[in-house]
């Protein structure tokens, strides 16, 4: 099925013609005879469920994979691209959702290392010309409106301004397709909003830009046009017209577009309870006496509380402090009217804490470990895989690991394959199923949906209703005010690491919490 609006008049010649292009890993068929055509100076847009092929398929464009069968055309000429050094060559540059940025490094000593050898050391990139790549930085900076300082050192800096020191690296070198593989899904609302700006501006300067995006509301505003992949091959195709004379013909082709993506319409969030059961998680005066503090907040069985705010006002503290990866210095932490200040992690686990962490490579699986090895992260104690105290059951673990893969619709070509060989929302629905075995009292959710597509969107949200309305206790923490509005029942703010606002969802005023996270309240009272 192809759906198509009204075609806009004098289409560009092609910047990217992919033709024929299929890729298989072992059993599983990652691209299916792919053609593809983007449009020199458009964005175009790139839909499909964790495992459609997306990724893969862009990493055969920028010389990452070499594709089984199919042509590659870059501005009307065949490519051949055995590296990412061809595709740059080519200039194609693409922007991966797991930033490569060194740490320790400035931004320019970052951008300088882009184009040049991996083998290379720092030593070699302090004998080059650091003064004349950062004025190069300011002059590309400020045309692009990115605002980086190239002398800051990446590790100093935010989610959002990496994303742009990122995409400074791909243009580095002169590229003229921009490839995007899910650019805001580690973004706070307010750095999506600039990064939204800054992709027009690259298509205004004549830059074309590939988007892989779960998120519709994206894909409408941004898009010219939008290709959808299902199960490694092309589901549909659908031009995005910059305008809708009338609301019902954006929500069916919404409709349309997800329909192409999942094979159904969009799931609906299942009804709510509202029964209240007793305190679950109670924190008094909970403080690490540098950045987060002090807090008093109450989590009820029975309801998700979200807490939201701009990235770096004290979210993440909180999570540490609350599973026991920071120390706290005042106040204390209660779970079911057990004190646990004090107790280590894994003893906050065994009395009925889950937590998906916000950063699943760093926190959440082991790369190079198995599926089944990765599903039994946590269960120090062996349950429920371990005939006795001594002896783990690799037959009990892989029956354990396979009921995940299958609750959670994790697409692996097997149990036994490395968990680097999943797409980043397969590893991500793993995780989210490990940590919902558990059957917890409290389940910590950090950004728990970053990364999937509807239909695994869905999913998650109803497993933490359902852990909510069996009496459990959910702590939602999300840059997505979609997903807040969605399932949570209360809302807390913080801002500068302390509570700054407090709502019901059925009360909540968008507008005010807005003013809540960027202190526009108490700016106005000072």
């Amino acid at each position: 099925m192809t759906t198509t609006a009204a075609p806009r008049p004098g289409l560009a010649p092609a910047a990217i013609r992919l033709t024929g292009v299929s890729k298989h890993f072992g059993p599983v068929k990652a691209n299916r005879s792919i053609d593809l055509t983007v449009r020199q100076g458009s964005i175009h847009g790139l839909l499909g469920e964790n495992g459609a092929g997306k990724s893969t398929l862009m990493k055969i464009l920028f010389g990452m994979i070499r594709p089984d069968s199919g042509r590659i055309e870059i501005g009307g000429q065949p490519a051949t691209l055995r590296s990412s050094a061809d595709a740059l060559a080519a200039g194609i540059g693409m922007v991966q959702q797991h930033f490569s940025l060194i740490g320790k490094l400035t931004v320019a000593e970052n951008l300088i290392l882009g184009r040049g050898s991996s083998g290379f050391a720092a030593r070699w990139i302090r004998s080059l010309d650091l003064d004349a790549a950062s004025r190069r930085a300011i002059e590309l900076s400020e045309r692009l409106g990115f605002g980086i300082d190239p002398s800051a050192r990446c590790e100093t800096l935010s989610v959002g301004a990496r994303q742009k020191v990122e995409i400074l690296k791909a243009l580095w070198g002169g590229a003229t397709t921009l490839v995007l593989d899910e650019p805001t899904a580690a973004l706070s609302p307010p750095d999506a909003e600039e990064l939204y700006a800054l992709l027009q501006n690259l298509q205004r300067e004549g830059t074309t830009i590939v988007l892989i995006s779960h998120k519709m509301p994206e894909i409408m505003r941004l898009c010219d046009r939008v290709t959808v992949l299902r199960d490694g091959a092309v589901a549909g195709e659908a031009e995005v017209p910059r305008s809708f004379a009338d609301p019902a013909e954006r929500q069916t082709l919404e409709a349309q577009l997800v329909r192409l993506m999942i094979g159904r319409n969009r799931p609906e969030v299942p009804s709510r309870s509202n029964h209240i059961w007793p305190t679950v998680l109670s924190v008094r005066k909970l403080t690490d006496g540098e950045r987060f503090g002090p807090v008093d907040l109450d989590v009820h069985g029975g309801e998700i509380v979200a807490v939201v705010g701009v990235e770096g006002n004290g979210q993440a503290e909180f999570v540490e402090l609350l599973i026991g990866l920071r120390k706290v210095t005042g106040g204390g932490v209660a779970l079911d009217d057990t004190d646990i200040t004090v107790m280590t992690t894994q003893q906050r686990f065994n009395c009925g804490i889950a937590h998906i962490p916000e950063d699943r490579h760093r926190l959440a699986v082991a790369d190079g470990m198995s599926l089944v090895d990765n599903a039994s992260i946590g269960f120090v104690d062996g349950a429920p895989f371990a005939p006795t105290p001594l002896w783990l059951s690799r037959r009990r673990r892989a029956r354990f690991a396979a009921g995940i893969v299958h609750r959670h619709k994790v697409r692996a070509a097997s149990i036994e394959a490395p968990v680097t060989s999943l797409s980043g929302g397969n590893q991500q629905k793993l995780v989210v199923g490990r940590e919902l075995a558990r059957a917890p009292r409290l389940m910590i959710a950090a950004q728990p949906t970053r990364g999937l597509d509807i239909g695994s969107t869905a999913a998650v949200h109803e497993a933490l209703i359902g852990l909510r309305d069996q009496g459990g206790a959910v702590l939602l923490l999300s840059l997505d005010l979609t997903e807040v509005f969605t399932i949570a029942d209360r809302i807390v703010v913080f801002r500068q690491g302390r509570v700054v606002g407090e709502t019901s969802t059925a009360d909540a005023d968008i507008d005010q919490i807005g003013r809540w996270m960027s202190g526009v309240d108490q700016e106005a009272q000072s």
